[in-house]
């Protein structure tokens, strides 16, 4: 029996919508398979625009009063739903796991850093400030007020299903918006769970609502229902253009994190050491799906050898395993298109003049009926090759020599993308230099993880608009109203 029945019941799993647990209405659900053992987790209803409408609306009336509570009430109720997914961390890290695939010690971390955001924005929201502006006439005053925006809906991805939820939704609760949250189909459990937080919470309802089932109903009715204001949503570049085309006949305000594809350079003066780890905890963390993740790792030429050496060693001491295992660090791919994506980058990489240093393949033995890729290095890796320029969301880390710090910057902005860039120096000049040129959203300067609540994350480019975190994350569910009164 596993823990997370404490929370929900894998049996018996319904959509929370306006305070209530319903199934859909055509009775209609679908499975959800664990990707380490290829077995069926849970079936979860498969709702549509019936059920994303009663979300809607329920969340339209709930706007009414919710708006009108002060920050610090507000705040109140973030802070207990804070303090409940610490409390159940182990349940919910154990629903991840089981959903998607991601290592349980990993995923117990992810848990922590979802709540770091419902308290960051549980105080942030006491600081929505407006603002008074000198008149142009001794007769006239004028102020500036912000106010939430409305109904929002949050589509969030599947890589992480409770941290990209609280970054949307801590946001627009703490400004004063209710919602609807439609999670990836891959890990709707997660957000069932956060829905019986909420519940657990007390907050009034209607505030959030989560509805599950495919996409294209879902998204239909939150697109075309004048109610929803704002949608914020995670996921790649090419369906970010769709929802841009979709948001245009209603004009509806947007935040996308798309897709990225992260540079990792390594320069002559680094530590060593200092960057393989990074590299590994960067590149591997989730298994190497994560939008931020590194992507190209490129190492200056003269110490290209040593720290090959360095990083391959770090990558073979890697656990890999069934993600449940508290001591595995690598788990499986979340679907099988993930595992064959994989597969086809490896293998043009190889038919092209790349070398494998470690890995290359599927994992075999006790894992074969798991989604297992192993843990991959590539070297001799050329601009020409797919991995260079396709997002691989994969255990794969290729390995590419630079001369020059012009040089290297030039390759490293070479992409539609600019959500995330990390690179290793002990040269202050040369940092500061680097992290001006690098044309990305989120740069980690000797730092592979650097997203934390109260900085705002967000790309350049196509890897999307909008902000997450941060106080700009607050700006995001507010609109400015200028006030022009006569006395």
């Amino acid at each position: 029996m596993f823990k997370t029945l404490e929370l929900v019941d894998l049996t018996e799993l319904k959509m929370y919508v306006n305070g209530e647990w319903i199934h859909s209405q055509d009775g209609k659900t679908f499975s959800v398979k664990n990707p380490s053992t290829g077995k069926v987790v849970a079936l979860v209803p498969n709702g549509g625009r019936l059920e994303t409408n009663q979300a809607i609306t329920a969340a339209e009336k709930a706007f009414k009063s919710w708006s009108k509570l002060t920050a610090a009430e507000r705040a109140k109720y973030l802070l207990k739903l804070h303090s409940l997914m610490h409390e159940y961390k182990d349940q919910l890290a154990e629903i991840m796991s089981l959903e998607m695939g991601k290592p349980f010690t990993e995923a117990q971390g992810e848990v922590v850093f979802a709540a770091s955001y419902l308290e960051w924005f549980a105080e942030e929201g006491r600081r929505i400030y407006g603002e008074t502006i000198p008149a142009s006439a001794p007769n006239k005053r004028l102020m500036v007020i912000r106010q939430p925006i409305g109904v929002v809906a949050a589509i969030t991805p599947w890589n992480f299903p409770l941290a990209m939820m609280t970054r949307k939704i801590g946001a627009a609760l703490a400004a004063g918006c209710t919602g609807i949250v439609k999670p990836a189909s891959q890990s709707p459990i997660s957000a069932i769970a956060f829905g019986k937080l909420v519940e657990m919470a007390g907050i009034p309802h209607g505030v959030v609502s989560v509805v599950t089932g495919q996409s294209g109903p879902i998204s239909d009715e939150i697109f075309e229902n004048p109610s929803v204001r704002k949608i914020s949503f995670t996921g790649s570049t090419e369906v970010g253009k769709h929802l841009v085309t979709k948001s245009a006949a209603q004009l509806k305000r947007l935040s996308l994190e798309l897709g990225g594809h992260a540079p990792f350079i390594v320069f002559e003066d680094a530590d060593l050491e200092a960057a393989a780890a990074g590299a590994v905890a960067s590149k591997f963390r989730n298994t190497g799906q994560t939008c931020v993740c590194a992507n190209r790792i490129y190492v200056q030429r003269s110490i290209l050898e040593k720290f090959s050496e360095i990083f391959v060693e770090k990558v073979q001491a890697l656990k890999v395993g069934n993600s449940l295992d508290p001591n595995v660090q690598v788990g499986p791919l979340v679907s099988q298109d993930s595992l064959v994506k994989v597969e086809e980058q490896v293998n043009d990489a190889l038919d092209k003049g790349a070398r494998i240093l470690c890995g290359g393949q599927r994992m075999n033995g006790e894992l074969a009926d798991g989604l297992f890729y192993e843990p991959t290095v590539l070297a001799e890796v050329s601009p020409e090759m797919l991995i260079t320029y396709e997002e691989t969301f994969g255990p794969v880390a290729p390995i590419i020599p630079f001369d020059s710090e012009e040089e290297v910057i030039e390759l490293a902005n070479h992409t539609e993308y600019g959500l995330a860039a990390y690179f290793y120096t002990q040269n202050i000049s040369r940092a500061v230099r680097v992290s001006e040129d690098l044309e990305f959203g989120i740069i980690g300067m000797n730092d592979s993880v650097p997203t934390v609540a109260q900085a705002p994350f967000g790309g350049m480019k196509e890897s999307g608009v909008g902000r997450e975190g941060g106080h700009q994350g607050l700006d995001e569910y507010l609109e400015d109203k200028f006030i022009s009164m006569g006395i």
